[in-house]
């Protein structure tokens, strides 16, 4: 908490320095664009849940599936697919259209779907069903960060699209270290209790169970899962569905964030979709005013 205090402190400090300056690094008139604050919070959820998601299924891949560091992955493979997939397609019916909205609204519903659908996920789940829903979440990442930017692009003056495009990409990377510090803390701290109570219940059932472990072992197992080699195949499988049922309140988790996405892309104003006249017109009267 007091970490995070210093930070809101600072940033208040930040934004009061750049009210001030002649030259501000944030012009805070940006504030007064809807769609610059709407695609701003769009672009915090979708980091917060892609790096999520990105770092938590190598995670299973290696502690369930006992893939190798390479193997995991690759196996991320579906999910760029997915990303790569919907944003070229998505990019070529807007280029015709002209209309955007409908691809962030659509996109953060299919990440919610994506990641409820992510809790199948067990000891024996197959590849091809998580890669069913790993493309559909890289779809939905695909469907909405590169037409965020898009509709961002469409609403700023030619003067403030740098800065604007840069600050979106800002909101998603900051977006990703909150999100993956935060995931990895719910997922560290249920994977405590569920190996405890885990463990705790086949005492109880089979004591037998637990030759060979020691506490020593599972304060070792933490930052060393190859510790688990040492156990009994049945401390082994309490373990293993231990990480399962952690990545499952990770994913959990993770849903209600890209819901709230869904709401937010819904509050997103459908503006026509500039030509390239009109941007070249523009680019004209941004460089006079430059000039004169």
């Amino acid at each position: 908490m007091l970490w995070i205090g210093a930070g809101i402190l600072l940033f208040a400090a930040f934004l009061l320095n750049q009210a001030r300056a002649a030259e501000p690094i944030l012009p805070l008139r940006l504030f007064k664009n809807h769609t610059f604050n709407i695609t701003s919070l769009l672009a915090f959820l979708v980091g917060a849940a892609m790096f999520g998601a990105i770092v938590m299924l190598p995670l299973y891949f290696q502690l369930v599936k006992h893939n190798s560091a390479t193997l995991s992955g690759l196996k991320l493979l579906p999910l760029m697919f997915g990303i790569i997939s919907a944003s070229i397609t998505s990019g070529k019916w807007i280029t015709k259209h002209g209309k955007y909205k409908m691809f962030p609204v659509a996109g953060m519903l299919i990440m919610t779907v994506a990641l409820g659908g992510l809790l199948i996920l067990n000891e024996t789940t197959s590849f091809w069903k998580i890669g069913v829903f790993e493309f559909l979440l890289g779809a939905g990442l695909g469907l909405t960060m590169q037409n965020v930017v898009i509709a961002l692009q469409n609403s700023l003056e030619v003067k403030d699209m740098g800065v604007g495009t840069s600050l979106n990409t800002f909101w998603r990377s900051i977006g990703g270290t909150l999100g993956v510090a935060i995931f990895g803390s719910i997922y560290a701290s249920k994977l405590t209790g569920y190996i405890t109570s885990g463990v705790k219940s086949l005492a109880v059932k089979d004591p037998a169970a637990l030759a060979g472990a020691t506490p020593q072992a599972f304060v070792a197992l933490k930052n060393n899962p190859a510790v688990m080699t040492g156990f009994t195949p049945k401390l082994q499988g309490t373990v293993i569905h231990s990480y399962v049922e952690a990545f499952h309140i990770v994913f959990i988790s993770a849903a209600p964030v890209t819901a709230l996405g869904f709401l937010v892309a819904l509050a997103l104003k459908a503006a026509p979709l500039k030509s390239g006249a009109q941007h070249a017109q523009a680019m004209k009267e941004a460089a006079g005013e430059a000039l004169g």
